[in-house]
């Protein structure tokens, strides 16, 4: 409809619209147009939050995505609605930052890393903690620059300017002052627990990172005997670390 509508004022104009539209593609090239358009809006800073008291803030802070490779279709769904949003409160008027970032995964990473290395041969232990240390902040700078590459040609109005990675040094002295406030405000507590432990890596594993599978296993009776053995108590337990 638009298109004819132009058609009509075209010829309306004597013919110099038509001479326009007939140099319009006819199909469209976003290598020609979305490059050279994000430029511009990085280089007129369109997306820099500036401090305005006299608007609404209206803040977003993107899920960091993990540098253990490239973004996925999760992604490029999930920040197209974050950008939707963002740009919808800038043109009400808000005063309004997306503020974008990376996450570390460390587990995950090193993973990937220890992989990495194994083509070549070496292992981590070999290498010492320094150097593999030094291989963490390499994979970092690949693949979390590569992230970011990937947002800015999504079109994400970002404020690049702070970006943020949550192992800078400002991120990890917030998250440490956060849990030492909520410990003293006993909001948060320490104690023994039964955790996921990975032998190979020798480090804590979270649920999401386990993968469970069915084993036959043993059947442990622990009898528990009453202080004058006058009675006993069995309990039967496939796992006798949790009693």
């Amino acid at each position: 409809r638009v298109f004819l509508f132009f058609l009509r004022n075209a010829k309306k104009d004597g013919g110099k619209g038509s001479n326009m539209a007939n140099q319009l593609g006819t199909q469209y090239n976003p290598q020609a147009i979305e490059g050279r358009l994000y430029e511009k809006w990085m280089a007129k800073k369109y997306f820099a939050a500036k401090i305005d008291r006299s608007k609404k803030p209206f803040t977003i802070v993107m899920p960091p995505p993990n540098i253990t490779g490239q973004l996925h279709m999760g992604h490029a769904l999930d920040n197209a609605v974050q950008d939707c949003l963002i740009r919808y409160k800038r043109m009400q008027g808000y005063c309004a930052l997306w503020l974008p970032g990376t996450d570390h995964a460390s587990i995950a990473t090193e993973v990937k890393i220890i992989e990495q290395m194994a083509k070549e041969g070496l292992d981590k232990r070999d290498i010492g903690r320094g150097a593999f240390l030094q291989r963490a902040w390499d994979w970092k700078k690949e693949y979390g620059g590569r992230i970011v590459k990937q947002l800015r040609k999504l079109g994400a109005s970002c404020d690049w300017d702070r970006e943020r990675f949550t192992m800078d040094e400002g991120c990890s002295k917030a998250v440490t002052k956060v849990f030492v406030d909520l410990y003293n405000k006993g909001l948060i507590y320490r104690g023994d627990r039964i955790i996921n432990w990975c032998p190979h890596c020798k480090t804590a594993l979270s649920d999401a990172e386990v993968e469970y599978e069915e084993q036959q296993s043993h059947l442990w009776h622990v009898r528990y005997d009453a202080p004058d053995k006058s009675y006993s108590i069995t309990v039967a337990t496939t796992r006798p670390e949790t009693i």
